[in-house]
């Protein structure tokens, strides 16, 4: 009875620093995320000779997030949808991508 409450006692002491990691690693995901995005922005702006207000697409920056044509759009992993539309905003040349999910705890 005694092991079973020490065991108890250790598992409620680890478990909030096991939230706080699982939350940090998702953000330093979604800034990874963030920066692939805007680096496929720019090699599409260079490419198709874009202006500041020029805003791609999902689709357009797919080839530019992997190799060849077959790149894959990232997701956040908080968003529980799973997808990149319910995940990201591209915004346009001018503006930096921004997470819809971690936006209230990403800098």
């Amino acid at each position: 009875m005694i092991v079973v409450s020490i065991i108890g006692l250790l598992a409620s002491i680890a478990m909030p620093s096991f939230l706080t990691a699982r939350a940090r690693a998702q953000q330093n995901t979604c800034l990874d995320h963030l920066r692939l995005i805007d680096g496929a922005k720019q090699q599409w702006a260079l490419e198709n000779h874009a202006t500041s207000t020029d805003t791609p697409t999902g689709p357009q920056l797919q080839p530019y997030l992997g190799r060849g044509n077959a790149g894959v759009l990232p997701i956040c992993p908080a968003d529980p949808t799973q997808t990149f539309d319910t995940s990201y905003i591209i915004n346009d040349m001018s503006t930096t991508p921004t997470c819809k999910v971690l936006t209230t705890h990403l800098p």
